[in-house]
Order: structure tokens, then sequence, then C-alpha cells
């Protein structure tokens, strides 16, 4: 009786049924399309911490860098020998390490033994300017006018002063970044974010092997293959295999053995940055506390401390979707529930007839009540399933658009930090483009999301039902006369 009435009413009150429906529909799939957005926001995020961190990296160890003293100079110094030849060729490179002060080696292992600690590793950041080019002799030409020639009483013409003409200097400076890699443990670190496209990676027995990996974008500027060689500071590397950033653009030019960084640096037995994974992620923060408190010095930075300083579009779009959006979306959903609530009290008003009369042939107040809640809750399903299927097309069409975010990376990072520039390349330029990396948006709708909206059309039923069906209940069937012309 009650799903034969229930389907009858709901036939004859098809355009009251589809207007709450669709108004319950608008404001699930407004809900959606933010949660979505949101999500895809976070993964673009984790995108941009793992090319600044590495896969797996809970956070970075390092020391920050000591203030110059008084009179000394933190800029590069190139020196070349004076040569007899008129035109000479110099080159030379200029290893320095940067990200930071350099701490002991001794220290990964005392990191590692850290209560929470899974795993560290630590890795070496320099940065190779080079300068090459060429001095150009000049010559001395001496050369008189006619007016010197002329001499006074008693004395005679003077020659003119030698003059040098000619001669000059052509130099090219340039810079690139190189990274110190434990090679014994490569799932952590620099080269975590990278994929191998071509060649091969470090074996564990390569700790001090000349061999190097280079970066795609590299490769590609300095014409780089498999198989390749080419010096730093007198020093030649075989390139062994080029990587690929999994995301965005890699900070870092040239992968070599920590050892073999060390040497370049001269810095035996140090590191810049030491990687650390956690046992437990919940524990993050803990295990932060502990690393500071018992390793005096060090800074320690955890990918919520890195996330703050993530700017441009994304930090934008994330903030917008995160507090405009959601405010957006209870605002509209309330709205919606409001209208639903006042449409399905306003319908129970105008069959004060009908709820009368089945009074009047027995049916108590609970089953009026009832009915009444039965059919908001059908309206409340059918408005979810259509705000469902609204918000799947509104995400479908986000990520079939993929609007590119640009994400640039602040300075406080403690991972291998941005080039300076690759040979050829520039200084500053290079480095902006490190820093700055470009995130395809997604909008991935979540099965947490689609149990949200059932709930919230749920939700919508009960509140539309509760307040059509305690005005249903407090009918008489006197009512029901009144309103008989």
């Amino acid at each position: 009786m009650f799903g034969i009435y229930l389907k009858r009413e709901l036939s004859r009150r098809k355009k009251a049924a589809l207007v709450i429906a669709m108004g319950l529909a608008l404001g699930i799939a407004l809900v959606i399309t933010v949660n979505s957005v949101s999500a895809g926001m976070t993964q673009a995020q984790d995108k941009v911490l793992k090319s600044l961190y590495g896969l797996g990296t809970d956070m970075t160890v390092t020391k920050a860098q000591a203030a110059p003293r008084t009179g000394s100079s933190q800029g590069p110094d190139f020196k070349f020998g004076a040569r007899s030849s008129s035109k000479s060729t110099q080159s030379s490179d200029r290893v320095m390490t940067q990200g930071g002060q350099a701490l002991k080696a001794s220290l990964v292992d005392k990191v590692a033994a850290q209560k929470g600690v899974a795993s560290a590793v630590g890795a070496l950041s320099l940065n190779v300017t080079k300068v090459d080019g060429s001095f150009t002799q000049g010559k001395a030409q001496s050369s008189s006018g006619s007016g010197q020639q002329q001499g006074g009483p008693g004395g005679s013409g003077g020659s003119g002063q030698p003059q040098v003409q000619g001669g000059g200097a052509d130099f090219n400076v340039a810079s690139y970044s190189v990274a110190g890699v434990d090679v014994t443990d490569q799932a952590l670190g620099p080269l975590a974010t990278m994929k191998i496209t071509s060649g091969k990676t470090f074996t564990s027995a390569q700790t001090d092997a000349k061999v190097a990996v280079v970066g795609k974008s590299y490769a590609k500027e300095k014409k780089y293959q498999v198989g390749s060689a080419f010096k730093i500071s007198g020093t030649t590397y075989t390139v062994i295999g080029i990587a690929t950033p999994d995301s965005g653009d890699s900070t870092t030019d040239v992968f070599l053995p920590l050892r073999q960084a060390q040497s370049l640096g001269d810095a035996k037995n140090q590191v810049t940055t030491i990687y650390v994974k956690a046992t437990d992620s919940k524990q993050i923060s803990t295990v932060k506390k502990t690393i500071q408190g018992n390793i005096s010095g060090t800074t320690v930075t955890t990918s919520s401390d890195l996330a703050s300083t993530v700017s441009g579009s994304l930090s934008t779009a994330s903030d917008l979707a995160g507090s405009v959006g959601k405010w957006l979306s209870v605002t509209v959903l309330i709205a919606a529930f409001l209208v639903a609530a006042l449409l399905t009290s306003s319908a129970v008003s105008r069959r004060v007839r009908e709820f009368g009369t089945l009074k009047a042939l027995g049916w108590p107040s609970r089953r009026v009540t009832r009915q009444v809640v039965g059919e908001s809750m059908v309206n409340g399903l059918i408005g979810g399933g259509l705000g469902i299927a609204l918000g799947l097309v509104a995400a479908r069409t986000v990520t079939a658009i993929s609007p590119k975010l640009r994400a640039e990376l602040g300075s406080s990072a403690g991972g291998t930090g941005g080039g300076m520039g690759g040979p050829g390349g520039g200084g500053p330029g290079r480095q902006a483009t490190g820093n700055t990396l470009e995130i395809a948006l997604t909008a991935p709708v979540s099965p947490a999301t689609i149990a949200l909206a059932v709930g919230l059309a749920v939700a919508g039923g009960l509140i539309a039902g509760a307040m059509g069906g305690w005005r249903a209940s407090r009918m008489r069937p006197a009512d029901a006369l009144r309103s008989v012309s």
C-alpha cells in the first residue's frame, strides 16, 4: 500500500519533484566538483614537493650557511697564468658547494639512528662555474704627430709615446649544478624522482667511479648521449645514463657518485643535505623534533614546511579551492536544502484535503508523516543521482582541459637546490626556470566523494521530509472538510 501510494503521488507531481531534485542536484554537484578540484590541487602540490625532495622522502636535514667573515669574498675567483703566445685559449672550472653549510658525513648515521627514522642518506650539492675563452695580445706601436716634430730653438723634435693597439679578451661564463649521490641507496635523495630513459643508473660498486648520469634537458643542451665524455676541473667523466624527472623540470644537471662529488668540491667526508624517511608518516612532526633536539645546529625541513614556500598560480588556485570554493559549496548546499524543505512544506499545504481525508479514513499521524518523508527521500535520491552525474561530468571536463598551473619553489627548500644554469645557458635565467614547475591540473573523484554525495542526498531528503511531515502531522480531519468548497 505504501509503495503504490508513493509511486502514484510522485507521478502526479512530476514537476514539483523534479524542481526539488534539481535544486539538491546542483548543490551536490558543486560539492563534488570542489572536492575533486581540491584533491587535484593536493596531487599537484605533492608532485612539486616530490621534485624537491625525492620519492619517499619525509624530511631533509641541512645546516644554514654561515655568515661571511669581514673582508672575505664569497664570489668565485679565477686565475689564469700568463703565456707568451699572442693568442691563448684559457679554461677554468670553479666548483663550490651550495645548499647550505657542509655537514660531516658521520651525521648521516647519527640521523639514521634516531627514533622514528627508517633510513637516511647524504647528498652533496655543487655548483660548477665554467669560464673559457681567449686573450689576444695587443701590439705596441709608436707614433709621432707633425706638430710634435717641430722642435724649439736648441731642441729636437720628440717622438710620440708608444700606444697598444688591438688585443683584448673574449670569455664565456656559464654554470651548472652537480649532485653527489649515495649510489648504495638511490631510493632516497636527488635521483629518487628521476627515471632513467636511456642507459642505466649507478651500481652499488661505483662508489668512486668516474661516471655520470645527466638530466634530459641538460643532455639535450650539450648534445650528450650514453658514452659521451666531459670534463670537470680536469677530470673526465663518462655518461652512463640520461634521466628524466617524474614531474616538472629537474633542478640538477649532473649526478655523480658521492665520493667523486666530494673530491671535486674539496669536501671529503662531507654532505650538504641528509634525506630522511620516517617509519610512520603520521609521526613526521615528532621525528623532526627528535632530530632537532639530538643534533644541534641543523635545520629539519618537512613536506609541510616546503608547502608554504610554493607560490605561483598553483598556490593561488589551491587557496581559492580550499577557502572560497568550499564556503561557496556549503552555502549553495544549505540553500538547496532550505529550498527543498520549503517546497515540500508548500506542497503539503496544498494537500490539506488529501491528508485530512486520509486521517478521517483512519490513517494515524505517523503514517502520514512516513508518507511525506518517503516522497522526500525519493526526491533526494533522484537529486543525488543527478548531482553525482553532473559532478562527474564537471570533474571529467576539468581533467580533459587540464589547465596548466605554475609552481614557484621557495629558496628555503632543503633539497639539492637549483642550478645556476648550464654551460651556455646563462646564470640567473637557468636558476629561475629550474625553480619553476608547470603542473597539469586534474580533478579525481574518489569513492569517499561519491559516498559524501549520497549522504548529502539522504540528508537533504530527510530535512525536507521532516519539515513537510511535521506540517502534515498537525493537520486534522476537520481541515479537509473546511477546504471543501
